[in-house]
């Protein structure tokens, strides 16, 4: 009995319980920033590269001539799909600079909250407490 109550105690601790929140929020912020990548700003670039999939940019290692990474697949064929590497770097890229963003954002909030603070009362110095403590033992 004393493992579980030790092993609950464990679990409602403030860190482990902020460390779960976190992983489900980012859990919904990766499909949030996944979107973004997948639904808005990769046809842009598709566009861009003239209607290309970034995703079927791949080469062939056989000498093979492939019209997609499907058809290279199907045949059989070595292929190098430099197009999946290049979307993984475009989708951190774009995550770290949302996270940045975010950041930033919660940086400010936080700078408002601490001027917006009384500042804490000013007790009295070293110097005036050691004059308190003398006149204090001369009275005796």
């Amino acid at each position: 009995m004393a493992f579980l109550k030790d092993f609950k105690a464990f679990l409602m601790k403030g860190d482990i319980v902020a460390l779960a929140t976190a992983v489900i929020i980012g859990g919904a912020f990766n499909k949030i920033v996944g979107s973004l990548v997948a639904d808005v700003i990769m046809p842009v670039i598709g566009v861009l590269m003239g209607g290309k999939n970034v995703n079927n940019l791949f080469f062939s290692l056989d000498g093979g001539n492939y019209e997609t990474v499907e058809a290279a697949v199907e045949a059989g064929g070595a292929i190098m799909t430099y197009g999946n590497f290049l979307q993984a770097v475009i989708d951190f890229i774009i995550i770290g600079f949302v996270i940045f963003w975010l950041l930033k954002g919660y940086e400010k909030t936080k700078k408002k909250e601490e001027a917006a603070a009384p500042a804490a009362p000013a007790g009295p110095t070293q110097e005036e407490l050691l004059i308190e403590i003398r006149d204090e033992l001369r009275k005796k």
